[in-house]
């Protein structure tokens, strides 16, 4: 694609300025991909119904161990399927807790390439997840 170099990524959601497409840098396409994955339910998508989360729907839920882990371990494989490549797998921490009566999920790694450590709290009952 004309203008983007090898360091820049298409921005999510997508959308166009004055100058063509607006891109993020290698750590915010990563940023964009696990909002992508929380954010996005099971079955939304029609081409892959196993990919998402759906976190969105966990804040009417009960706060409750099993839901906890449960959720935990659709996180995990499902950052890890999404991330292949970006982000080395044995970094991968997430954590979901309960601050202030919010749902927050904490996720933390280690990009691949360039061995920077990068940490995001996501907050599903708010706007843009933040």
């Amino acid at each position: 694609m004309p203008g983007l170099s090898k360091s820049q990524y298409l921005k999510f959601p997508f959308s166009v300025g004055v100058d063509g497409p607006k891109t993020s840098s290698r750590s915010d396409h990563v940023r964009e991909q696990i909002e992508q994955v929380l954010f996005t339910d099971v079955k939304e998508r029609v081409f892959r119904p196993e990919f998402g989360v759906g976190v969105r729907r966990l804040v009417f839920e009960p706060n409750n161990i099993a839901l906890r882990n449960s959720t935990l371990k659709r996180l995990n494989a499902s950052l890890a399927e999404a991330l292949h490549g970006e982000v080395d797998p044995r970094t991968l921490q997430i954590d979901v807790s309960n601050e202030n009566d919010k749902l927050i999920i904490h996720v933390s790694y280690v990009l691949a390439a360039i061995n920077q450590r990068e940490s995001h709290a996501f907050a599903p009952g708010t706007a843009g997840g933040q």
